[in-house]
């Protein structure tokens, strides 16, 4: 409850109380029923000329029309006949043949040579256990030494150059930093796969030829060498180099059974060299 005075001389008090918005409006309805009530008779005033003049609820929003969400709409006409899955299976299939590259064009490539490709092989063939299937990615330094290297399996996804671009290209990111920021390329990226078959040339090939290269020019390496481990050897593609051992029934040699460097001199040389050291 409050009370107010109104302005002017002889006012007396009023006391007004303060409802809620749904009492108001009906006081206002009323009032306004009255005041029509009160009209003379016309065709004006006729009940649905007072139904106009009151206010009005608002209509109810019309039903949403659409599509639930979390559901995939397509539109357009799905290729359902014969001819168009082919046609489909056929563009697929040139552009698996177009990311593959074959001998000729990897010699005629500039892909840097090996200037000791058995040292490189045994290297890696020490390091990681291959097995059929198995692809090693390795960075060497102008030197040629081993600064990185990692051991994949392949998927058993179709054989694709782009698919075997993302693979290399993942190990790459993972084992050393890129070398974009440099104008020409340092480091040498070398490819080893392991696998089935004899030592020529396929498909598989010529796909893991296209995804190195594609990986150096993303990573900032050169494209080194393609080698492959078969039951008859080793053999660098290309290039015409290999040998038989190691091969895919070889054992892997450790770094252990490596004889260790004869000491000559006896025991008069080694006093002369710790006081050489000295």
């Amino acid at each position: 409850m409050a009370a107010f005075r109104s302005p002017g001389q002889g006012y007396k008090k009023r006391i007004s109380t303060f409802r809620s918005a749904v009492s108001i409006a009906r006081c206002r309805k009323a009032l306004r029923r009255e005041e029509l009530e009160s009209l003379p008779h016309s065709p004006l005033c006729s009940e649905g000329a007072f139904r106009g003049a009151l206010p009005q609820a608002r209509p109810p929003p019309p039903p949403r029309v659409g599509v639930a969400e979390g559901r995939i709409v397509t539109f357009g006409f799905a290729p359902s006949s014969p001819a168009a899955a082919s046609a489909a299976m056929a563009v697929d299939s040139a552009s698996r043949l177009a990311r593959m590259l074959e001998p000729a064009e990897w010699a005629s490539a500039g892909i840097p040579l090996l200037r000791n490709p058995r040292e490189v092989v045994n290297g890696l063939h020490a390091r990681h256990r291959l097995t059929p299937a198995t692809a090693v990615v390795a960075v060497l330094d102008p030197d040629e030494r081993l600064r990185a290297s990692a051991s994949f399996s392949r998927s058993a996804s179709a054989t694709d150059g782009w698919v075997f671009r993302n693979a290399l290209l993942s190990q790459l990111r993972r084992v050393i930093p890129h070398d974009l920021r440099l104008r020409t390329p340092v480091r040498t990226a070398v490819l080893l796969y392991c696998r089935e078959g004899d030592a020529r040339w396929t498909e598989e090939d010529g796909a893991w030829m296209w995804g190195l290269r594609d990986a150096c020019t993303l990573h900032g390496l050169r494209c080194g060498a393609y080698i492959t481990l078969t039951r008859e050897g080793w053999q660098v593609l290309g290039e015409g180099r290999g040998g038989r051992r190691p091969n895919t029934t070889s054992a892997p040699t450790t770094f252990a059974e490596e004889p260790p460097a004869r000491r000559t001199g006896g025991a008069a040389s080694d006093v002369l060299r710790r006081a050489a050291a000295r």
